[in-house]
């Protein structure tokens, strides 16, 4: 009734494991390049709150107004160089993410895409198959159904039209009736 056997072919089998195959190794990639990231986060996050920690002590231990402002100046510098650095940081782990997604990808493409050409060529193959038998089986029964008085005995075909019949046993009442002198008899089949 379905269209394909319910076992799973060979080229189904190849192409699947490949794909599972890319699929897990573009996981990998990427969960490395977010752990990456996310190290990243939190190593900003820890030098930023050591910097606020520095920056609050000088703030809290200068006695004059000119020593805050000088503390709180002298702070904004290293934290300006620390963001920058961590841009740096972000764009470097993305540019290799990047390459490292490309990398997989060229592994994995040219065996995906040789069993992605044999599935397909079943596929094809299978389907001229069945398209094939259902012809067949359609033609068998449109020639059943042109000659349905085929007897299947002997395998002599003996091809008995009903309208012969009926022309016939009409036949046989008019010259019936012409004559007269015969009874007029009543054919059974």
């Amino acid at each position: 009734m379905y269209p394909f056997p319910q076992t799973i072919a060979p080229a189904v089998r190849t192409h699947i494991d490949a794909q599972t195959a890319f699929l897990n190794d573009m996981s990998k990639s990427m969960f490395s390049s977010f752990q990456q990231m996310c190290d990243l986060n939190i190593q900003l996050v820890q030098t930023m709150l050591e910097e606020t920690t520095l920056a609050g002590r000088q703030v809290l231990s200068a006695d004059r107004q000119s020593e805050l402002l000088s503390a709180a100046t002298a702070r904004t510098q290293p934290a300006a160089d620390k963001l920058r650095a961590y841009q740096q940081h972000i764009a470097r782990l993305a540019a290799d993410a990047q390459v490292e997604l490309a990398r997989v990808t060229e592994q994995h493409v040219q065996n995906t895409s040789r069993t992605a050409r044999a599935l397909a060529d079943e596929v094809a193959r299978d389907a001229s198959e069945q398209t094939e038998r259902g012809l067949r089986a359609q033609q068998e029964t449109a020639r059943q159904f042109s000659d349905p008085f085929m007897r299947a005995g002997d395998g002599a075909a003996q091809p008995q039209s009903a309208g012969g019949s009926q022309s016939t046993q009409m036949g046989q009442q008019a010259s019936g009736q012409q004559q007269g002198s015969q009874p007029q008899r009543a054919a059974t089949h």
